[in-house]
C-alpha cells in the first residue's frame, strides 16, 4: 500500500465517523430507535459514495465490496445512539447548542474529506483532464449522504437551507482538482479538505448565506 493510499484510507475513516456521529444525531434529534439512527449513521456516511460510484459505472458501489465503511458507521452510530440515550438532556435546553456546534464540526469534516476522496476517486479512474466531472465527483460525495439523510428524516436538506455548504464542497474539490495538477494528490486532499473545513467554519460563524426569498406571514 502506498502513502498516498494509507492517507486516503485515513481520512475516508475520519469522514466515515464524522458523517455517521452526524447521522446519527439527527436520527436521535427525530426520535428515531436504534435502528432508523444506524441507518441514518450508514447512509450519510456511505450514500455520496454509492451516488459516485453509480455516476463512474462502478457496479456494485464499493460499500457493498468493502464493507468496513459500512462497519466503521454502524459502530459509530451505535455508541452516539449509547451516549445521547444514556444523557438526554444533550438535545435539550442549553446543551443544545453543543449539539449544534458538535453538528456542525462532524458535518464540516465529513463534508471536506469526502469532497477530496471523490475527486480523488475520479483522477484513479483517468478523469484527471475532466475538471467538471471531477467538481461534480467530489461534490457529490461530499454532500450526497447528508441529502439522502436528510430527506429520510423528513426535513429540509441541510445543503439547501444552511449557511454556505455545497458550495463550499464546490470550491474545495475545484482546489483539489487544481493542486492535484500542480502538487500532487496528498498535497491536494489536504489543503483542499482544509479548506471546506474553514469555509463551513466561516459561514457558519458570520452568518453566511445565499440569497433567497423571503415571505412575509400575513
Amino acid at each position: 500500500m502506498s502513502y498516498q493510499d494509507v492517507i486516503t484510507l485515513i481520512m475516508e475513516i475520519i469522514g466515515t465517523i464524522a458523517f455517521a456521529a452526524s447521522g446519527a444525531m439527527v436520527g436521535m434529534g427525530r426520535k428515531m430507535d436504534i435502528f432508523g439512527v444506524c441507518v441514518l449513521g450508514v447512509v450519510t456516511s456511505v450514500g455520496g459514495g454509492m451516488i459516485r460510484d453509480i455516476v463512474l459505472g462502478q457496479f456494485p458501489p464499493g460499500v457493498f465490496t468493502n464493507s468496513v465503511y459500512a462497519l466503521v458507521a454502524t459502530i459509530t452510530s451505535c455508541v452516539v445512539f449509547l451516549m445521547i440515550y444514556l444523557k438526554r438532556d444533550l438535545l435539550t435546553g442549553s446543551f443544545r447548542v453543543t449539539y449544534d456546534r458538535i453538528m456542525l464540526v462532524m458535518d464540516s469534516i465529513g463534508l471536506g474529506i469526502f469532497t477530496v476522496v471523490g475527486v480523488n476517486k475520479g483522477i484513479q479512474m483517468g478523469y484527471i483532464e475532466s475538471t467538471f466531472l471531477l467538481v461534480f465527483l467530489g461534490t457529490i460525495t461530499g454532500v450526497g449522504g447528508g441529502l439522502l439523510r436528510d430527506m429520510m428524516a423528513g426535513v429540509p436538506p441541510y445543503i439547501f437551507v444552511r449557511h454556505v455548504y455545497a458550495c463550499a464542497s464546490i470550491a474545495g474539490a475545484l482546489i483539489c482538482v487544481i493542486m492535484n495538477r500542480l502538487f500532487g494528490a496528498v498535497e491536494a486532499m489536504i489543503v483542499a479538505s482544509s479548506a471546506v473545513i474553514l469555509l463551513r467554519y466561516l459561514a457558519a460563524h458570520y452568518h453566511w448565506n445565499l440569497p433567497r426569498m423571503e415571505w412575509k406571514e400575513e
